[in-house]
């Protein structure tokens, strides 16, 4: 059985600095319209407190609202390339997987074969996920695996028609298993300076969740 209640997460687990109180009063005068439409956040490697929060595979992801894609794309070309990173999404309007698909692809050889591989904290959304099928079709070079840490709310009967399509369309789904937690902590994830890299430590649950959403996964495709 799962956790029942997840853990609030504390503003810096979330991506924002924990001065809540000093900084109420600046953050209420800041309207809505004020704030850029989206704003990606890129880099190589995420930080520990982020991966540690967001990635968790739990079965309630209270307060994780965000999504952290990191990839790896292995381009098949007359100069064959790999080229890794990590993306996050900061507002609502625009969502990780759009931003591979708009900043980061189109960087990539025109006309070669890529490999991609996204590690994400959550399953695409239901207009992520069609923008991927869209994305698969006109390329025909595009070979896509996601491995996701948990299923975003996959009881809808409309989000699970969304993960068949994306399988349709020739998308690889998998759940993140332990294994590939470690490989996104070793690859992925800031290291402190100075300091000996730290092993990946499994949370509590993290086989029986896997298999919790792997099952799920599988009778919804």
């Amino acid at each position: 059985k799962m956790a029942e209640k997840q853990e609030e997460p504390s503003n810096a687990q979330n991506g924002e600095p924990d001065n809540t109180e000093e900084g109420e009063g600046k953050k209420k005068k800041v309207k809505r319209e004020d704030l850029p439409p989206f704003e990606i956040v890129t880099g190589e490697r995420l930080p520990a407190i982020f991966f540690k929060f967001q990635f968790r595979n739990v079965e309630y992801s209270s307060g994780r609202n965000k999504t952290f894609l990191c990839y790896v794309v292995e381009t098949q070309g007359k100069e064959p390339a790999t080229s890794r990173g990590y993306l996050e999404d900061e507002h609502a309007a625009a969502h990780a997987e759009m931003a591979f698909f708009n900043t980061i692809l189109p960087t990539c050889q025109a006309g070669a074969r890529h490999d991609v591989t996204w590690y994400v904290s959550s399953s695409p959304c239901v207009t992520c996920a069609q923008r991927i099928c869209e994305a698969l079709r006109k390329n025909k070079g595009l070979r896509l695996t996601i491995m996701v840490g948990r299923l975003f709310m996959w009881e809808e009967p409309e989000m699970q028609a969304a993960l068949r399509s994306m399988k349709e369309a020739g998308c690889k789904l998998r759940i993140m298993k332990p294994q590939d937690f470690e490989y996104v902590w070793k690859n992925f994830v800031e290291q402190e300076e100075g300091e000996e890299a730290k092993s990946f430590v499994p949370w509590e649950d993290i086989q029986e969740n896997f298999l919790y959403y792997e099952e799920k996964l599988a009778e919804i495709l």
